[in-house]
């Protein structure tokens, strides 16, 4: 049984998205850039028109760059000054992070070092936990670096295959770190993934696709090696999906 409060968190991109989780009932967001690459530290300028517009508390990806967690000295000291400069703000509920070590351990020592420079903020570890040679080992190094929550799928690609470890997770957790579950969850399987897990929270975006408002289209230029079609697509936060995956969530118990 869950020793925490139990919290919904919708994984957004930009204030858009945050007022679309708000909207629909959301406890928390997690506020990211490019959610086609699993999410990237948003600008500054983003955080702080969050802030203006936010009426529910969200926490910052601290991630410089797509691909693995195993960073250079140089992305590791860009993670460190935007921390700093978020905690600054004054008004951010907290930040996510993750780094690994080559041989997929937590790297404690630069762990450590985020948690510390975030302070009083929360801190998440997100799912580079997922990416960890030993999900027991990973859980007592984030335990011993002051991480807050960790956000995991339980190693697989969903929570619903990753149910079982999810369990064993809490268990192991026994309340000295929050738990959160995310993982493809939606209206139509969150409340069983609560049921058979028992985790603190839950975790999920809820794109939608809208096509865009431009009259003008170059059929000759796709910025970034996307498709073409891709450059009139606007990828959202269905307020709508929130609602009901909320209310799905609610209902497991």
């Amino acid at each position: 049984m869950s020793k925490h409060p139990f919290k919904i968190e919708i994984c957004v991109e930009g204030t858009d998205g945050l007022i679309a989780a708000q909207n629909g009932g959301a406890d928390r967001a997690e506020l990211c850039a490019s959610l086609f690459e699993g999410g990237l530290t948003p600008s500054l300028g983003v955080i702080r028109e969050a802030v203006r517009v936010g009426t529910i508390p969200f926490h910052v990806i601290i991630r410089p760059r797509g691909g693995d967690f195993l960073y250079s000295e140089v992305e590791f000291n860009a993670m460190l000054a935007d921390i700093k400069a978020i905690r600054d703000m004054g008004d951010v509920a907290g930040v996510v992070i993750g780094c690994l070590t080559a041989d997929g351990s937590i790297d404690e020592t630069r762990t450590k070092a985020l948690v510390e420079a975030a302070r009083p903020m929360k801190v998440t570890c997100h799912r580079a936990f997922d990416m960890t040679r030993d999900y027991r080992v990973a859980l007592e190094a984030l335990i011993r670096c002051g991480v807050d929550r960790v956000l995991t799928s339980g190693q697989r690609d969903t929570a619903v295959e990753g149910s079982a470890i999810l369990k064993d997770v809490m268990a192991i957790a026994d309340g000295r770190i929050v738990i959160m579950a995310c993982g493809e969850l939606d209206a139509n399987n969150i409340a069983q993934v609560r049921r058979d897990t028992g985790v603190d929270e839950m975790h999920f975006a809820a794109p939608k696709t809208l096509k865009s408002a431009m009259a003008f289209r170059n059929p000759h230029v796709g910025m970034g090696g996307t498709a073409i079609e891709r450059e009139y697509e606007i990828t959202v936060t269905d307020t709508e999906a929130v609602r009901a995956t909320i209310a799905a969530a609610n209902a497991a118990l």
